[in-house]
């Protein structure tokens, strides 16, 4: 698929979003994120996690994705509460921190060890495993660290990059015809 081709896909994104271990009373803080580090101005609204560094995003869509990049900001005044290992699931909107934090690779379907600098950039990570991120309901983003190991995780802005599936989930049911009854 060309580059080209890829959006941004938060404009698919449900009101079911949430995370969990937000600083403040607000599971939804989520959806207030800046969506890309292009519109970072003051960093005035960020996701901070809440007594440790872990933080669970559940991203809900409107209809299947096609997920090939992720863009995770943290201003450079902020970068040592960046995220630094984030791990990626498809389509388990159940899942706990117990679970996000015990489990690898295949279950995650993708660990993803950041550095300072892409965080800082807000540089797109090109996700591998183009099989299992082409039909993405709910997307579940656990970052179990940050780069200076304290209590608090810091992201900015947030940006999933893909393209919608044709006929999101949606079922093509043309071919089907109603049997006469006899």
């Amino acid at each position: 698929m060309a580059d080209d081709k890829i959006e941004s896909l938060l404009a698919y994104m449900e009101n079911q979003t949430t995370c969990l271990n937000v600083a403040g009373d607000s599971p939804n803080a989520l959806k207030n994120l800046p969506r890309t580090k292009q519109r970072v101005k003051d960093s005035s609204l960020p996701l901070l996690s809440n007594d440790d560094p872990q933080l669970l995003l559940n991203v809900h869509f409107n209809q299947a994705v096609r997920l090939r990049k992720l863009i995770i900001h943290t201003a450079e005044a902020h970068i040592s509460q960046g995220p630094a290992l984030v791990k990626l699931f498809v389509n388990r909107p159940t899942i706990d921190f117990e679970e996000a934090e015990n489990e690898g690779e295949p279950q995650a379907v993708q660990v993803i060890e950041l550095t300072q600098e892409q965080v800082q950039s807000g540089e797109p990570i090109s996700l591998r495993f183009a099989m299992q991120f082409q039909k993405v309901s709910t997307l579940q983003i656990f970052v179990q660290s940050n780069f200076e190991d304290g209590d608090v995780t810091r992201i900015d802005a947030l940006d999933l990059l893909g393209t919608p599936t044709l006929g999101g989930g949606a079922r093509d049911l043309s071919g089907l015809h109603k049997e006469e009854d006899s």
